[in-house]
Order: structure tokens, then sequence, then C-alpha cells
């Protein structure tokens, strides 16, 4: 803990653009049959680049996304979660899928400030990376749901090491997979893939992932330049579309800000004195719970390295350390047909992305853990017991155990990311202040 900082701070120049590019994804989806184009719906991390060889008025619906949308809605959410219920979907499945199967049960459609559509989108077709247990089985029964939308699920079985890499196999495994998707959506979509369009999607794609790591790397700077609440809404595009050139425009320009920030010593939180790490997706109906740590104790949230943080692309240094992964173009990497194009993309989407591989592994997700609160400085960890979410709440209690025995202070709270009913708010403060103050912290003066 250190004194109560006093730096200066002041809003993101580019945050009009974080808000104007949100909205503009759902439009393009919804809007996606006025424009003769394409409508897919899939997982987050799904093979959006891959689906720009089908042409560039292909739009996607992802849906962790739209989940959370729901979720920050709450009242909508409880009406996704109840129409669930009485078709007897159980509590505990994905919290996320359960709100995206609600609001397609009850045939409505809610937009980011609240408007509700009385029809939900339907897709064309769905294609998801099976990256968790319920990527494949949520879009086929969302199929069902929606009246036999033809269904593509990838395997995504590259489960390695972190720190090691992956198989030769896991890398032929995906490329193969690929090449398939490729004469199915041929048949599906009616139109021939295009090896030009497919390789600027995954371009840009990867350039997102890139840039948006560098974004976090630099919240190693104390003070730090931004906070989690804010990264929430920064983060979601290499969720949603990082296909889009407009992401990584948009990323690169983020980048550079936030260098900035750091260079001039710009604070997310001006009174800066404790810096917590979380490890999972938030409460989203509850998002104030970071805005009293950081005005009642100055602490600031310098984010997840198991969510927000692992939608980027990293690599590892040989010390282990987390660093921005190198795009195509910056290894100068030649692609001369489609074969080099579907490898080097699953080379991609399988080494960028393995900070996923915790959710094979309790002890790989504690060293990442303490590696990560090592890298940027944190003070301690919050844990969210999120019922919402099976992947990452696999063994937080044993990485809890880990990180106390390796002397980090953490605390825990019951929630879940999706469901409201599910999260005490008033409970979550008081656990939250009792740790802060056991770390020595008393309420900042007015």
């Amino acid at each position: 803990m250190r004194e109560p900082g006093n730096y200066p701070t002041e809003p993101l120049k580019c945050w009009g653009k974080a808000k104007e590019l949100r909205p503009k994804f759902y439009e393009a989806y919804i809007k996606a049959h006025e424009r003769g184009g394409i409508r897919y719906a899939g997982s987050t991390g799904g093979p959006h680049g891959f689906m720009c060889g089908f042409g560039k008025d292909v739009y996607n619906l992802c849906g962790e996304p739209y989940g959370a949308t729901i979720a920050w809605h709450k009242d909508f959410a409880a009406q996704c979660e109840e129409a669930c219920e009485k078709k007897g979907i159980a509590r505990d499945l994905c919290g996320y899928l359960r709100n995206y199967w609600g609001s397609v049960i009850l045939d409505k459609f809610i937009l980011p400030d609240g408007t509700i559509i009385d029809e939900f989108p339907k897709p064309d077709l769905s294609i998801t990376f099976h990256l968790c247990c319920s990527h494949a089985k949520w879009y086929q029964y969302a199929c069902e749901l929606e009246g036999d939308v033809p269904l593509f699920a990838i395997d995504i079985s590259g489960r390695g090491n972190i720190w090691k890499g992956y198989e030769e196999h896991s890398i032929n495994y995906l490329t193969q997979q690929l090449s398939e998707a490729i004469e199915w959506g041929e048949k599906v979509t009616g139109r021939k893939f295009n090896d030009e369009l497919f390789i600027e999607g995954f371009n840009n794609e990867i350039e997102s992932g890139s840039r948006w790591a560098e974004v976090c790397t630099y919240n190693q700077a104390i003070p730090a330049p931004l906070d989690e609440k804010t990264m929430y809404s920064l983060y979601v595009f290499n969720a949603m579309c990082p296909q889009w050139k407009e992401s990584a425009d948009f990323y690169r320009e983020l980048r550079d800000e936030v260098a900035d920030r750091v260079s001039r010593g710009i604070a997310a939180v001006a009174k800066e004195r404790y810096r917590i790490m979380t490890d999972s997706q938030p409460p989203w109906a509850f998002l104030n719970i970071f805005r009293f740590m950081e005005r009642e104790y100055g602490v600031v949230s310098l984010g997840s390295i198991t969510y927000e943080s692992g939608f980027a692309c990293w690599d590892m240094t040989e010390d282990g350390k987390l660093v921005p992964l190198k795009t195509p173009k910056e290894l100068g990497l030649e692609i001369k047909n489609r074969e080099d194009a579907l490898r080097i993309y699953a080379e991609y989407r399988i080494g960028g992305w393995r900070l996923f591989n915790i959710w094979c592994s309790s002890q790989m997700k504690s060293e990442l853990l303490k590696k990560g609160v090592e890298q940027w400085k944190a003070d301690a960890v919050i844990f969210h017991l999120n019922k919402g979410c099976e992947g990452v709440a696999i063994g937080q209690m044993e990485n809890r155990l880990d990180l106390i025995e390796a002397g980090i202070p953490v605390t825990t709270f019951e929630g879940n990311m999706a469901d409201s009913r599910d999260f005490d708010y008033a409970r979550t403060l008081s656990r939250i202040e009792t740790f802060l103050q056991s770390q020595g912290l008393g309420k900042l003066s007015p």
C-alpha cells in the first residue's frame, strides 16, 4: 500500500469512437439482409477473420457479448432467464447461454441502449469455435429454436502448456477443420470462398488482438492509465468484430493514446494507492463495485489476466513474461496460397489465445495469476466465484490457496456474470470493504 496519489487524470480521447463502434456492430448484423448480406451467429473468439472469405457483407452476432448486454439490462435479463426456466433449462448452465436462449425464446432482441426489438434477427447460419464445454451445444439448441439453422462447430483441441506452446498435430487438426468449413460454407451460402478477403480479415483480427495486448501491458505502469471498468468497454471489439478494419484502426489509436497517458503520468484513478487484479467476468449489472473501490479507498483494478486480457494475442518470453504477439506482417510471413493462409491462421488462433488453456488446469491458472500479479505490480487478487461460467470457476478455491501460500492477499465474492438474482450487492460491498480494511486501507478523506 502506498499513500494516496494525487495524479492527473483525464477522459480517453477515443472514447467517443468506442461508443460509436459498438452500436454499429449490432446495426450491421440486424440490417444485413436489407443490404443483401449474410448473418451468422457463433461464439466469441469464433472464426471471424475466416468468415470474411465469404464476403465483405457477412456480419456476425457473438453470443457472449450479447449475453452480457442482456445482463446489463437486468430486467430484460430476468425475463430471458425465466423463459429458459419455464422450458426446463437448468439454472446452473452458462449465464450468457441462458440469456441468449431466453432472448430467442421470447423472440425479442435488445440493443446496448436498452431498445428492445420485437423480433430476434435470425442468423442464416451458425459457425463456432468450440472453446468451452458449452459452445457447440449452445448453438445446436439455438439453431433448433430458430428453425433448423445450419451449424458448423470447430473443435479447438489445441490445449497445451501456456509456457511451452503447442504441438504440430493441434495446428494440423484445426487447419483441416477450417478447410472442411470452407466446403460447408460454400454449400450453405452459395458463395465461393475468397482467399484475399480471408487474409484481409484475419490480418485485421490478429492486429486487433496484438494491439490490445500492447494496451494491456501499459497497465503495468504506476499509476495505471486504465481501470478495469473502462477496459470492459474497450476489449469487447476483440470479442465481437476483430476482423473489421475499424476495430484494428481503433486499437492502434487506443494503443497510442494509452502510451501517451503513461508518458505523461495520466492516471485512471487520481488517488491510486492500491492495485488489484480480478480473475473472471464481472457481475455486469453491478459494475459500480469498481467505482466504490476507487472512490472510497483509492483502489484501481488493473483488469483480469484471464478475462479481458485473455482476448489479446499473447506470446511468452523465455522467462515466462507475457508480451504482445507479433503479427504476420511484423514477422514478414509470406502467404503463398490458401493452405499457407489457413495454417498461419490456425497457429495464431491457437497460439495467440493461449491463456484460455487455464480452463484445463488449475495449477496452470495459479501460475499465470502469480506471474500476472508480479508483472502488473498488483497488491492483491479478488476472485469472483462466478456461478454463470463453469470455465473460469474451475479450480478457483485451489487458486485462492495457491496465491495465499505465495504471500498474495486474496478475497472472494459470490455472484453471476449474467443473472443478477445470484448477486447480493450489499454483502459483496461489505466483503470487499472488510478485506481492504484488513490490508490497512482506511477510507479516503473527502
